[in-house]
């Protein structure tokens, strides 16, 4: 799999090409690091919503926000902690 360089701006990356590594690396997480279906599209519509969401990183930390949603123990970077569950304590 080739890594794609996270140095290089958006004009000089193959938006398609960069979909497809994160959907590499999101299918070579190992069963139990990666997040069920249905939270990562939680994560997803959360982040959709968010005003920190662009050109699909998040602005508070950087991160490709498809790959830290497939990431079971990542959490949101945003100092509201939007992943939070009601039934979870902030960590």
């Amino acid at each position: 799999m080739k890594k794609f360089c996270r140095k290089c701006l958006f004009e000089e990356i193959d938006r398609e090409g960069v979909l497809a590594s994160i959907k590499e690396l999101i299918d070579a997480l190992p069963d139990e690091k990666r997040t069920d279906e249905k939270e990562y599209r939680r994560r997803l519509d959360i982040c959709k919503g968010c005003d920190s969401l662009g050109e699909g990183t998040c602005g508070k930390c950087g991160c490709f926000v498809e790959l830290r949603a497939a990431k079971k123990n990542m959490g949101c970077p945003h100092e509201n902690n939007y992943w939070q569950k009601d039934d979870e304590s902030i960590k």
